[in-house]
């Protein structure tokens, strides 16, 4: 075997600088096998109903990570991921894995089909969500990184998420009344 310059030989982290806490997650799952949360949507009523169609697995929580989320996504037939939002500070990706759903942006519909996937930069201003309108369930990715100061804004809803002074999100009514 000749000796490749190229590849890289990973070294493990000098253990007095670097504690491993991977012990505490697991190597890998099925991500089928994750529950799903148990509750479709924060969002206040009227709003939350409004996601009983939709079912997330939060799957980068089973390996702790912080800096960015990962979830597994379905949509039944009618149903809808999100109220139509955007982000002020956090980044959003989709990969459909499954069905085809409708991305509804500023831009308009764009039917979307396995394979696809699309990308909404934080505060460009750009509402998004997908639609279900098929008779068989959509099945996605969805990435978010996990900034913080973010804001979202629901344009087509009387709804806001804003952080309170300690980082907690709230939901609030667009002349700034609490829900």
């Amino acid at each position: 075997m000749t000796h490749n310059p190229l590849l890289k030989h990973h070294k493990a982290p000098d253990a007095g600088t670097t504690p491993d806490t991977s012990a505490a997650f697991p190597a890998a799952v099925t991500a089928a096998e994750v529950a799903p949360v148990s509750r479709p949507s924060l969002y206040p009523e009227p709003f939350a109903t409004q996601m009983a169609k939709r079912e997330k697995r939060q799957l980068g929580d089973q390996f702790g990570l912080t800096n960015f989320g990962v979830n597994l996504a379905r949509i039944a037939p009618g149903g809808t991921s999100a109220l139509r939002h955007f982000h002020t500070r956090q980044d959003e990706f989709i990969y459909i894995l499954a069905g085809q759903p409708v991305l509804v942006t500023n831009r308009g519909e764009t039917p979307l089909k396995p394979g696809m996937c699309a990308g909404f930069k934080a505060g460009n201003g750009d509402a998004h969500h997908l639609i279900n309108r098929t008779a068989g369930e959509v099945v996605y990715l969805e990435v978010g990184d996990r900034s913080a100061g973010d804001d979202v804004i629901y344009p087509d809803d009387d709804l806001l998420l804003k952080e309170d002074s300690q980082g907690n999100p709230q939901f609030l009514h667009k002349d700034g009344s609490a829900y």
